[in-house]
């Protein structure tokens, strides 16, 4: 497996994981009923999870 292997099998991991955190994220502010906080447009954005 060359160089460039690795750094892509290493980002599709990465960007799995993230795809799971964000997962739990969204069902953990889902069970408390709370705000999620994003950027949008440069301005903070408060939204509730549905």
């Amino acid at each position: 497996m060359t160089k460039k292997n690795k750094e892509i099998e290493l980002r599709d991991k990465i960007l799995k994981g993230l795809e799971k955190v964000y997962e739990k994220l969204i069902e953990f502010k889902k069970e408390k009923k709370s705000e999620l906080v994003i950027m949008k447009d440069g301005k903070i954005v408060r939204i509730k999870p549905e």
